[in-house]
């Protein structure tokens, strides 16, 4: 979002010696001349150098690397306007192919209908999720000739920050527990708690950004049917799994956090996280088609045909929806687990080791998610932020952030082993944080010899 207003007298100047780099580039207003494609290119292109090298970012959740051919069907799907499946019926197949595939995977009733959507992230399939349990309680308590004007959603200070905003967005008080100081996650009893006949959803995470932890879905779910049984107060659950959706199922099959729990009625998990496609694609799933009200889904013809769509937005590109789908016919189960569990050998790989690190102490180790943080143990000649800078200058992206109340006093670096992040890349990144806490510390950092060049006679 910009806010400041930029000096239209402002020029870019190229640094190429030929005649599209001759005069300054305005960089706040339209150019009255073009320039040669190529030229234009090479100036965006090397600006772009300036940014961080995505394989070297370990603070990102987010996909970086795609199999060619996965590449190949992001490029040919990218010029199509996805909400137009009168023009691209396939696409649309495609994307109810992988709602059914999904609900099964998260053990949806099969009795049911499946119901989801396709959305740009994970934010966008919370406040649709959100929205339709805020419309699912108006309609409830309507009938039950009660007030609706003050509706409140419980979730954890572990949430994502969409959370908070769909709170401002659409005017529904939140209810945010702090994060227990122990677990790192919001106590379930607490969440519970602040439960009343106005909360319209509770909120649970699989996965923190924070921490890679996972809240307590099974019991918050035993103790909302606790709540619905001694008060008949019945509230549903919103789980986001949008890093968990696509590791957890195939490394802990057996934990319960999905359709098996009875208060668990729609789940969101991102496509271009562990699902292994760029960014942006997220999936909203629904237990049954009666968790997604009828009046939040509009019919439109502009396009060809009567089309149903649930999105906070209109048009997108179909570019994500081909390589989702070929992830999943290309790996089947026994790939995406065999993905899972080698990044989250490489996890605990990193974890072990940063754990030797003197004056370093691992708080969350791949416990259920490839992320690993650190903290220090005592204050040192530098924190944890000057730490992140030194860091960077090696090439690695690694952030450094305090916890939200109740444990704020608790600073944190965090590392997300993704797929492309190998046992030799921990080897550099944990030699690069050595040098880097060497450094900053004052200690010498002895410098490889250069050995003289020597001459050859000539004969």
């Amino acid at each position: 979002m910009v806010t400041e207003k930029m000096n239209p007298d402002r020029k870019v100047y190229g640094t190429y010696s030929n005649r599209d780099f001759n005069r300054p580039i305005p960089e706040f207003e339209f150019p009255e001349e073009g320039m040669a494609a190529r030229a234009a290119y090479e100036m965006i292109h090397e600006e772009l150098n300036l940014d961080g090298i995505p394989e070297l970012n370990l603070a990102t959740f987010v996909t970086t690397y795609m199999e060619p051919e996965a590449r190949a069907l992001f490029m040919e799907n990218a010029h199509k306007n996805f909400i137009d499946s009168f023009e691209y019926p396939q696409i649309k197949k495609e994307e109810i192919r992988i709602v059914n595939i999904l609900s099964r995977l998260y053990n949806a009733p099969e009795n049911t209908e499946f119901t989801g959507a396709s959305t740009i992230g994970s934010s966008e399939s919370i406040m649709l999720a959100l929205l339709a349990h805020k419309w699912n309680w108006r309609e409830k308590m309507k009938k039950q000739k009660k007030d609706v004007s003050r509706p409140n959603i419980v979730f954890g200070a572990d949430t994502h920050v969409v959370w908070d905003k769909f709170a401002k967005y659409f005017d529904v008080e939140p209810r945010v527990v702090p994060l227990d100081s122990k677990t790192l996650v919001a106590d379930p009893e607490r969440l519970v708690s602040m439960v009343d006949e106005n909360t319209i959803a509770v909120g649970a995470v699989m996965g923190t950004t924070f921490t890679g932890a996972f809240d307590d879905v099974g019991k918050i779910n035993a103790l909302l049917e606790k709540l619905k049984e001694e008060k008949g107060i019945d509230v549903p659950v919103h789980v986001d799994a949008a890093s968990a959706g696509f590791i957890t199922p195939f490394i802990e099959p057996d934990l319960k956090w999905d359709f098996r729990l009875s208060h668990v009625k729609s789940i969101n998990v991102s496509g271009h996280k562990f699902g292994l496609v760029y960014p942006g694609i997220g999936w909203l799933l629904f237990k049954d088609k009666s968790d997604l009200p009828d009046d939040l889904v509009f019919y439109v013809n502009y396009l060809g045909n009567d089309m149903p769509t649930y999105t906070l937005n209109f048009s997108k590109s179909s570019s994500n929806i081909a390589p989702q789908y070929y992830n999943i016919i290309r790996l089947g189960k026994s790939g995406y687990r065999r993905i899972a569990e080698n990044m989250m050998s490489n996890a605990r790989y990193l974890g072990e080791n940063l754990g030797k690190i003197k004056n370093l102490e691992v708080i969350s180790n791949a416990d259920h998610i490839p992320v690993v943080t650190f903290k220090q143990k005592s204050r040192d000649t530098y924190d944890l932020f000057e730490l992140s800078s030194a860091i960077r200058s090696y090439g690695w992206i690694v952030p450094a952030y305090a916890l939200p109340a109740d444990a704020s006093e608790t600073v944190l670096m965090r590392v997300v082993v993704r797929e492309s992040f190998s046992r030799d890349m921990a080897d550099l990144f944990l030699d690069s944080l050595k040098k880097a806490m060497d450094s900053l510390s004052g200690k010498h950092v002895k410098k490889s010899g250069v050995s003289p060049r020597k001459g050859h006679p000539v004969s």
